[in-house]
């Protein structure tokens, strides 16, 4: 989800569950940071066009590293686009866009953007007084980049990510 617009005053308390990320400026800086939260969630927090996002670090195809992924504007939404297998996931929404054709004998192809529903699990993001922190998003029903949050795909990937 994107980071509230306004910045939070003083009086503003955190969601109860917020874990500490680090320094908007730092984010910025970096454009991307990954984060293991609650010892079992592997998170990606970026920045793009003045927007903080939080989601899944893994796709929820198979896996691929987000964190290399493109940002791509796909029917007027924002996508990080996977580059194992290039499928598109709404930074807002974790929303899953596919290129549908509805008549494939009609020449030239007439293509139009719909979506797969939710498959990305996004998180809330928040920042206080230039300190970014994430909420999880821990509704029960189940999203398809769940499967990845296991010890198997942690221990594959990037060595260099930062653990919190």
């Amino acid at each position: 989800m994107s980071s509230d617009e306004e910045q939070p005053s003083s009086s503003t308390s955190l969601p109860p569950e917020s874990h500490f990320i680090g320094r908007r400026e730092d984010i910025v800086r970096a454009g991307r940071v990954s984060r293991l939260l609650n010892g079992c969630r592997d998170v990606l927090v970026l920045h793009h066009q003045g927007q903080l996002y939080a989601m899944d670090l893994r796709c929820y195809h198979a896996g691929g590293g987000l964190q290399h992924g493109d940002i791509e504007e796909f029917n007027g939404k924002l996508c990080i686009v996977c580059p194992w297998h290039k499928y598109k996931i709404t930074l807002a929404e974790g929303e899953g866009l596919y290129q549908a054709v509805d008549n494939p004998l009609v020449r030239p192809l007439q293509t139009e953007w719909r979506s797969k529903g939710v498959k990305q699990r996004v998180h809330q993001v928040t920042e206080v007084r230039g300190d970014v922190y994430v909420t999880l998003n821990t509704r029960s029903e189940d999203v398809e980049s769940d499967r990845y949050q296991t010890h198997k795909y942690r221990t594959d990937s990037d060595p260099t990510r930062a653990k919190t």
